[in-house]
């Protein structure tokens, strides 16, 4: 929903165990030569009180969704009334103004404790009428909530996420090798510049046409 711990390699052993090599080849038969990607590790028992608040987005892969010179970038959330779906406010600031999208999001399977979720948001945002709906897979949070990593099915998208506009480098590192693990290439995620002090509340010029997004469609 942004703007919308490292595992070691393995050592190599003197033995060589050719049951897997075996097992990756009839993989490869299988799949026309292709290695398939092991299924991710999602976070499980997710504590969605917990989760609700500010967060900072420290870096993320490039999307068509977002301005490519959008600083600032955050992320808020709510939990609605009735506790099963929450208020998504993402916010960025492009060319000095603030630009947010508003959405929502909701357990894609209500009886798993898998935090896969679904993010609802309606675009243009200058005439939100048309849905478009993504996943937002919870791949790792810190047990105090303070830090999270957060992909999706296809690998085309990631965020790492703060409760703090900066992160300290060590945890950074851990959380880009733990994409490493998830099959992410993470030569595509960009660091997301942020502002110390971070700016509050909405004052300022805001882009109320979306040029913003429309920007971004482009590529621009």
């Amino acid at each position: 929903m942004g703007w919308s711990p490292a595992q070691p390699s393995p050592i190599l052993s003197m033995t060589i165990n050719l049951e897997p090599l075996f097992a990756n080849s009839i993989a490869k038969q299988a799949t026309g030569g292709k290695m398939t990607k092991k299924e991710m590790e999602v976070v499980k028992g997710l504590e969605l009180k917990r989760y609700m608040g500010r967060w900072y987005e420290i870096a993320s892969f490039p999307s068509r969704f977002q301005p490519k010179d959008g600083v600032n970038t955050r992320a808020t959330y709510t939990l609605n009334e009735g506790g099963s779906t929450v208020h998504v406010l993402n916010e960025t600031w492009s060319g000095g103004k603030r630009s947010y999208i508003e959405g929502s999001a909701y357990k894609a399977d209500p009886n798993s404790d898998e935090a896969k979720l679904k993010v609802k948001f309606y675009v243009p945002p200058f005439l939100p009428i048309i849905p478009v709906v993504g996943d937002y897979w919870l791949l790792y949070i810190d047990e105090d909530y303070q830090y999270a990593l957060i992909g999706q099915p296809s690998r085309r998208y990631l965020w790492i996420l703060s409760r703090t506009n900066e992160l300290d480098e060590v945890i950074y590192n851990q959380l880009v090798q733990k994409a490493i693990d998830e099959g992410y290439d993470v030569s595509k995620l960009h660091r997301t510049p942020q502002t110390n002090p971070p700016p509050e509340g909405e004052n300022g010029p805001k882009d109320t046409k979306g040029i913003w997004w429309i920007k971004s469609v482009v590529g621009k």
